[in-house]
């Protein structure tokens, strides 16, 4: 059945995508497709869960080879169109249906944790301190790919792959990404009082303040 709902994606993209279509095309009734997940946001989740298992979690003994290779990875993910068109999907759905929402953050929460290992195997060689953050490490490997599939929408090369990784390696490295006592996550306040205070206020004119006239 998810094998009909990734060709359905393939064929019309996810405006087209509906139950009774993916029904027809994998022979499965529709109300049985109903019965077990309700609506087409939650499949396209599950598909996505399903096929990114696909992509592997390298382990070469260095952490910058294994950025390198995952990287090089995702990027060969996401050259074939339906799994970019699928990624849409999935964000799309995420924004409109809260049980996908659920499913799409535990989703990357477990290959967080998962490509997470890698961080912890470079920390156990020595490759980095105590503190590295194993999740700030693989968003920043991460993050590259997303911008230029969903925000610059251009294609996923192996220069970007490159860079990525290159990037993450680096900034690791020099301790961007280490934790210590003072990065507890700020609060509204604390991130209010970072705010510029010179600045004049939205509805000041010159002369109006006391004793500008």
């Amino acid at each position: 059945m998810l094998d009909a709902a990734f060709e359905e994606l393939g064929d019309g993209g996810y405006a087209a995508l509906t139950v009774e279509r993916i029904a027809q095309r994998s022979g499965v009734h529709a109300a049985t497709i109903y019965r077990r997940w309700r609506t087409t946001e939650r499949i396209v989740c599950e598909l996505m869960v399903d096929l990114s298992a696909e992509v592997p979690l390298p382990d070469t003994g260095a952490l910058a080879d294994d950025l390198r290779a995952l990287a090089r990875s995702i990027a060969a993910f996401y050259a074939e169109p339906r799994f970019r068109g699928l990624l849409e999907a999935v964000v799309s759905a995420a924004a409109r249906e809260p049980a996908a929402a659920d499913v799409l953050r535990e989703f990357f929460d477990e290959r967080l944790r998962l490509a997470g290992r890698m961080v912890h195997r470079a920390v156990e060689r020595g490759e980095l301190a105590g503190g590295a953050d194993a999740d700030e490490i693989m968003a920043a490997l991460g993050a590259p790919f997303y911008y230029r599939l969903l925000i610059a929408r251009r294609p996923i090369d192996l220069r970007l792959a490159d860079r990525a990784a290159q990037a993450a390696w680096t900034a690791a490295r020099a301790g961007v990404f280490t934790r210590g006592p003072q990065d507890a996550e700020p609060g509204i306040a604390e991130l209010r009082s970072a705010e510029p205070r010179n600045a004049e206020p939205r509805n000041a004119e010159p002369g109006n303040a006391e004793g500008g006239r």
